[in-house]
């Protein structure tokens, strides 16, 4: 089976700083994959060198069978991508299906209309995060966690083999982290390949398959409970962390939450 994602000694530098060192990670076949460790320690830069939006200075790249950034643009037909918290002018007239259909003028091509199809997928992706109730409200007057979930449909939309997702759980309140959450858990059920940026590992241990640990070097990875040991942790954050079970969970203490 072709690698879904192929990692080799990948570094890459802002300036003259160094931002990741030496990464090297495969994934095999399709799973969710968490991406946690410090502040400043990588994790949205990595997602932009899997998608071509930064160059590497070293390394080889391949992402569903493409080698990345020379083939970027192919690959993006089939990625869906959830940045970091987005703001969007509140004096612009965008309402909530204009920004998800955002996502099919993309993978069509600009300049080529929209189709049936197109509506339809868009309207799916909101019911996935319980959001097709808004269609045809302004996306500025969302609360920060609905605007969340949106930015997820318009990923979702495109109908991806691969999301990368950056801390999208970051400031949402405790249902709309659920709503994500299952969302993400069905397209993973489907096949769809996640890899999520955190920095709190608890909301998503029982779903994630794989686990990185980045310290502008790759701590560890691997299957979850290959890599949750109390060392490993504490070697990525530089701190001491601790791993308690309660009623049968895991839970993590010690992260910074501002990472």
């Amino acid at each position: 089976m072709r690698p879904t994602i192929i990692v080799e000694d990948l570094s890459v530098a802002y300036g003259d700083k160094l931002a990741l060192e030496d990464v090297s990670f495969k994934m095999l076949e399709p799973g969710f994959l968490s991406v946690v460790g410090p502040n400043g320690s990588g994790k949205t830069t990595l997602l932009k060198a899997l998608l071509g939006i930064i160059k590497p200075i070293a390394g080889y790249v391949e992402v569903l069978g493409y080698k990345v950034p020379t083939e970027r643009y192919k690959l993006r037909k089939h990625v869906g991508y959830v940045p970091q918290r987005e703001r969007v002018d509140p004096s612009k007239p965008v309402l909530v299906k204009d920004v998800v259909l955002m996502g099919r003028i993309a993978l069509r091509g600009w300049g080529h209309p929209l189709l049936e199809a197109d509506y339809r997928a868009a309207m799916d992706a909101l019911k996935a995060v319980q959001m097709e109730d808004f269609w045809d409200e302004p996306y500025a007057h969302l609360s920060g966690g609905q605007q969340q979930r949106v930015l997820i449909a318009r990923a979702l939309a495109v109908n991806p083999q691969l999301l990368l997702l950056d801390e999208p759980l970051s400031g949402v309140d405790a249902v709309t982290q659920e709503v994500i959450l299952r969302a993400l858990k069905a397209k993973a059920d489907e096949g769809v390949l996640l890899i999520m940026v955190v920095h709190d590992l608890n909301p998503v241990v029982e779903l994630s398959n794989y686990v990185m640990l980045l310290n502008r070097r790759v701590v560890a990875f691997g299957k979850v409970w290959e890599v949750l040991s109390e060392q490993l942790l504490s070697d990525a954050f530089n701190r001491r962390v601790s791993i308690a079970k309660t009623d049968g969970k895991l839970i993590i203490s010690g992260f910074d939450h501002h990472a």
